[in-house]
């Protein structure tokens, strides 16, 4: 079946793209496979100027890649075009990786009376299959993260483009690989194809060897349990779901309370609370007015468009699903809106309400939160430990509060693998320290992060050469050090 471009706001179908078929996966995968040795014989510098050149790529044609995300995602012209620089940084962040060298990791041991000479690095791990989100069109889909850290690590990249942004896709693809020409690398570099049945022979084909996936736990689940049933199992790097609980202790609702509020329904509303991190489950104490004053701000809403049919029918029929819990209720809502919006709600109940559906406990994609409030201590610390994995997990307190605060955090780090203090969890800065992944579901793989310089991790794998005669080694591993690495010499750690 063709995969269309629609119009999320009007249900218009604008373009049709044609699906590819296993022989077509065939085809990209052999292709993409044959670069090995080019992305590998370029070197860190070299790869260095390829991910640059497609950063300048996306650069030059934000004002055309933004339009047409937003026609077929309504996510706004300002947060689309703030997202084509943050992919853009994103590829050039990884060129910085490559430069300073130390994620070769590389570690030379001499030989001696009792160990043979040992000189261990990280290759690329080989051909990389990247699924695209349906709420970040850019930064997590065709040149977003998980493309740039798999070039950046020496892979070449197929991407299944999401059906939600078909023709983003196709003309992001377009970006990416005229900056791969200009740079002096073949297009073929970064591919593309289209359709279910295309993201299942992605998965499977021998030729691949990892796969990083942004969507939902069902789809997820699929396809990571195809690639682990392979008879090669592959990594896979899946984003599935995150509730990221948002705890506010005593103290803090006592003096923060309209601060926070505000805060948490910006947070909370961001993209229609299409956002991995949306704080989708907020502790706070019963008996102050934390609710209230978040339901104004609630009030004040417009109507929202979402990314698409499904998931608007998902959002609504989740919403009125804990809508039915008992003791939860509706507390506000946005204002409504047409056939294609959806009314953004904000429920609440007692923290025991947990006790009567585990529903609670599960991410709600879309404009919806779901405050609960503890009368004891015990009680909150316990609701925090029954989360599932998320991806971020937040904590308002006050510096008296410090007792209570260390036993929340020890169980948040237990639960989360972004800790945020006194802040709000949605905005996922893109750097050298950030990790972004968690205990399952938030991630299938939570020792890895989808965002930030160790995302080129999940695309190595090391390999020791052994009493190697110095005319075979790799540039990394010779005494003469070529490309100025950092490297850790019997121990100790030496810079160049």
């Amino acid at each position: 079946m063709p995969v269309w471009s629609i119009d999320a706001r009007s249900g218009e179908h604008r373009r049709e793209f044609a699906a590819a078929g296993a022989e077509e996966v065939d085809l990209a995968c052999r292709r993409a496979h044959a670069l090995l040795p080019l992305l590998e014989g370029a070197g860190p510098l070299g790869r260095a100027a390829l991910l640059k050149a497609m950063a300048d790529a996306l650069d030059a044609r934000t004002d055309t890649l933004a339009a047409v995300a937003d026609a077929e995602t309504a996510l706004g012209l300002p947060r689309l075009t703030g997202e084509v620089a943050r992919t853009s940084g994103q590829l050039r962040l990884f060129a910085e990786v490559l430069a300073e060298g130390s994620f070769l990791d590389v570690r030379l041991d001499s030989a001696d009376e009792v160990k043979p000479d040992l000189r261990r690095m990280n290759i690329a791990t080989g051909v990389v299959g990247v699924f695209s989100a349906s709420n970040f069109p850019f930064a997590f889909s065709v040149g977003g993260g998980d493309t740039a850290s798999a070039l950046a690590a020496g892979c070449p990249v197929i991407v299944k483009a999401h059906s939600l942004h078909p023709e983003t896709s196709e003309l992001t693809l377009a970006a990416l690989q005229e900056g791969a020409r200009t740079a002096g690398f073949p297009a073929e570099v970064v591919q593309l194809v289209h359709g279910r049945e295309a993201g299942t022979a992605l998965v499977g084909h021998p030729l691949v060897k990892a796969v990083g996936f942004t969507g939902s736990i069902p789809g997820g689940r699929f396809l990571h349990d195809v690639a682990k049933a392979r008879p090669e199992p592959i990594p896979f790097y899946g984003e599935l779901g995150s509730l990221n609980p948002l705890v506010v202790t005593p103290g803090a609702a006592a003096r923060r309370t309209e601060e926070i509020a505000a805060g948490l329904v910006a947070s909370a509303a961001l993209g229609a609370g299409q956002f991995c991190v949306k704080p989708g489950l907020v502790l706070a104490p019963a008996g102050g007015t934390l609710v209230e004053a978040a339901a104004r701000h609630f009030a004040e809403l417009g109507p929202q468009v979402l990314l698409g049919d499904g998931i608007r029918e998902s959002f609504e029929t989740g919403a009125d699903e804990r809508e039915a819990i008992p003791g939860v209720r509706v507390v506000a809502t946005g204002q409504a809106g047409g056939e294609r919006q959806v009314t953004a709600r904000l429920l609440t109940g007692p923290i025991s309400a947990l006790d009567a559906s585990e529903l609670l406990l599960e991410e709600c994609f879309g404009p919806m939160t779901v405050v609960l409030t503890y009368d004891t201590e015990d009680e909150l610390v316990q609701a925090l430990a029954a989360t599932p994995g998320n991806l971020t997990a937040t904590l308002h307190s006050e510096p008296e509060e410090e007792k209570l605060a260390a036993r929340l955090v020890t169980v948040m780090r237990d639960r989360a693998g972004r800790l945020v203090f006194d802040a709000y969890p949605t905005g996922v800065a893109v750097g050298w320290a950030q990790q972004h992944g968690g205990p399952y579901p938030a991630t299938t793989e939570p020792s890895t992060t989808s965002v930030g310089a160790a995302a080129i991790f999940r695309f190595l794998r090391p390999v020791v050469y052994q009493n190697c005669p110095a005319h075979l080694l790799p540039e990394a591993l010779r005494d003469d050090n070529p490309w100025r690495l950092p490297r850790r010499v019997n121990g100790a750690f030496l810079l160049p």
